[in-house]
């Protein structure tokens, strides 16, 4: 349904604990615990944030490093639980948030590719029905069968996002993972986006790159220290955010 919400964020509030002090060891960690002696400083990551997100719409998530971003996409992702305030996700999610999550760094991209498909819920059959679909996009053929620790960042990648994105999910979720790719790749998985995008896949993409934000997104949200400064269609919101850069 075109107007049916995807994306429910109501009023959360994402909280870390900062150790105040340095312990050199685990013993002394455990023994401060013991003791009820460690001390921690509260850091609110987000702050009171509410958005919804209807299906098919792009949203684009822009600010500073340390906005709280990533924060926010892994909360959605449901990585990581709101302190306070609710999140609902309606549909499926193909999450690329961080560079090798669910891959083993000792294992083949041909092990990883069927370990990755496991994570995102895939049957051995349907991913030996899309292997060959996988490498093609990923352009791995030569390196299939070396273990993706010795892969670069841009390889490791090309090889998650082309999981990822060999079937479409009700919701993709893409935190900056693009960046560490060659300009031709980023444009072959800019035009997958929006192939997603125009058979209705929503989107939420966290960029440095305004110009894609601009070009991919149709809304914005601008962070800044875990708090909404904007929100909105994304053109305004993103030219508000270069104005005071």
């Amino acid at each position: 349904m075109e107007n049916q919400i995807k994306i429910d964020v109501t009023n959360v509030t994402i909280r870390f604990n900062k150790s105040t002090e340095k312990i050199d060891n685990l013993k002394e960690y455990a023994i401060k615990l013991i003791k009820r002696e460690l001390m921690f400083q509260e850091f609110l990551a987000i702050k009171n944030i509410s958005f919804k997100v209807k299906s098919g719409e792009s949203w684009g998530l822009i600010g500073r490093n340390g906005s709280g971003k990533s924060t926010l996409l892994k909360a959605i992702s449901g990585i990581i639980k709101p302190y306070q305030g609710s999140i609902s996700v309606n549909g499926s999610v193909a999450p690329l948030i961080e560079l090798g999550a669910g891959f083993d760094s000792n294992m083949t991209a041909r092990e990883n590719i069927f370990l990755n498909g496991c994570v995102l819920g895939h049957t051995e059959k349907y991913m030996r029905e899309h292997f060959d679909e996988i490498v093609e996009f990923a352009e791995l053929q030569d390196f299939l069968d070396s273990p993706i620790k010795n892969y670069s960042s841009g390889m490791i990648a090309r090889l998650g996002f082309s999981v990822a994105t060999m079937v479409r999910s009700d919701i993709l979720i893409v935190d900056e993972i693009l960046s560490v790719g060659d300009y031709k790749f980023r444009q072959k998985c800019q035009e997958r986006m929006e192939t997603m995008l125009s058979s209705g896949t929503t989107l939420l993409f966290v960029s440095h790159n305004i110009e894609d934000v601009k070009r991919l997104c149709d809304h914005a949200l601008w962070l800044d220290h875990g708090n909404m400064v904007m929100m909105g269609e994304a053109a305004e919101v993103c030219e508000a955010y270069m104005s005071q850069q």
